[in-house]
């Protein structure tokens, strides 16, 4: 019965967190219900009282201000100097500025829909199908939550104890940058180049101005993650420094925010923490629940007394991953998941960075596949080619990124050796 509330809610389009408060309610009810509400609501509370949760909004709130200060055609500028004259130069563009812009939003949404509104028409402008400019974006997006700064791994740390955020910053970098090679090697194979694909006017600056136009934006990352790494500022506090960086940038550098659009900006940010803070607070009591009936101590024993090998339980991870990325989104996917299989990784020898990126990686995934890939749905709102061309469309990055998934996943070195050369 309590199962079946949760199935039905998701099912219905009730949102993850009203769907598990729901569940939750119905299965204490069975014994006291005031008693009931109040532990439910005690753990939400306790699930958000923690001062690490501030980066959040905080660095939502820096990627908002970034978004509107008009550093995307800077970026997509810098970007074309890099990679622009190669074969199928415009859709590489597409990828590097992804990489870049990661660096600024850590958001694959945010990611998805600057850069989306810029490059889906001018790819289809110059030749691109207009589903295939739409796809690649989406796909090219996922980077943006593995390259640090990241809202995931903050989110991930806090529900690990004892692994860094340095750690797990600098363990996504090179899993980041694979991702974008293999993706860019897949387009210049793939890609059939037309007479005109290649003649884009999407930047007309000199090379020399656009990669001084690009200087100040690339140095909010080196600064926000330089200082946390340096242990100077905690990843609050790093989050803070962005944002101010951001409006030093927007209202005084660039003068592209006016005063009076700061109060749409700032309520913008705090709707999008609220959706990503009300989904903690909801796993944070149900998470208690099943601590407090030894759910994850049974499945940890269970896994350690049936599965005698690394390699197949983190086959099953994966794949477990993968199928809940259709349904779950992905935060609330870790937060309940996580906490459970999070020791029994490490009970098998798995690195704990290594295991976090790949869980990360795994569910970013989840972002551009069908039915609920966020990421997806922002791409077909912006291109308007349907969903159902844009799947076809997006299936073979799909797969791309699974074989780079499989690489990072037995091959560890690919996540860890970055961190560990830092001596984290």
């Amino acid at each position: 019965m309590v199962y079946a509330i949760l199935i039905l809610g998701l099912v219905a389009g009730v949102p993850i967190a009203i769907a598990i408060i729901a569940t939750l309610l119905s299965f204490m009810a069975m014994g006291e219900a005031p008693y009931a509400l109040r532990i439910v609501a005690a753990e939400m509370f306790k699930g958000l009282n923690s001062f690490p949760l501030l980066a959040i909004p905080l660095f939502v709130l820096a990627g908002e201000v970034m978004n509107e200060s008009g550093i995307t055609g800077r970026i997509i500028a810098f970007a074309n100097v890099l990679v622009g004259r190669l074969r199928a130069g415009l859709a590489l563009v597409n990828i590097w500025a992804s990489v870049i812009f990661a660096g600024l939003s850590g958001s694959a949404v945010a990611d998805t829909s600057a850069i989306g509104r810029v490059f889906i028409p001018e790819m289809e402008k110059h030749g691109y199908d207009r589903s295939f400019a739409a796809a690649l974006t989406a796909a090219s997006s996922v980077i943006g939550p593995i390259i640090p700064p990241s809202i995931p791994v903050i989110i991930y740390a806090l529900i690990v104890s004892g692994v860094s955020v340095p750690a797990l910053f600098m363990g996504g970098v090179v899993p980041g940058l694979l991702l974008a090679v293999f993706l860019s090697v897949y387009v210049m194979l793939t890609v059939k180049i037309k007479p005109g694909y290649e003649a884009s006017d999407l930047v007309t600056k000199p090379a020399r101005q656009a990669v001084f136009e690009g200087i100040l934006p690339l140095l909010m990352p080196v600064f926000v993650v330089g200082s946390i790494l340096a242990g100077v500022v905690t990843p609050t506090e790093a989050a803070s420094f962005a944002v101010a960086y951001a409006l030093v940038l927007g209202v005084l550098v660039y003068r592209n925010i006016k005063l009076s659009s700061l109060p749409r900006i700032f309520r913008d940010a705090m709707l999008d923490s609220a959706v990503i803070l009300i989904i903690i607070a909801a796993v944070a009591a149900a998470n208690w629940l099943l601590t407090y009936n030894r759910v994850p101590n049974m499945l940890t024993d269970w896994v350690l007394t049936n599965v005698d090998s690394r390699t197949t339980f983190l086959i099953a991870v994966i794949l477990l991953f993968l199928f809940v990325g259709l349904f779950l989104e992905g935060i609330a996917a870790m937060l309940v998941l996580v906490p459970i299989l999070h020791p029994i990784a490490v009970g098998m020898g798995v690195d704990p960075v290594h295991f976090g990126i790949l869980v990360i990686f795994n569910l970013m995934i989840g972002l551009i596949t069908p039915p609920l890939g966020l990421c997806l749905f922002v791409a077909e709102g912006v291109a308007g080619v349907g969903m159902a061309r844009l799947t076809r469309s997006i299936l073979p990055f799909f797969f791309v990124e699974v074989l780079v998934l499989i690489i990072l996943t037995f091959v560890p070195e690919t996540v860890t050796w970055l961190p560990r050369t830092l001596g984290y």
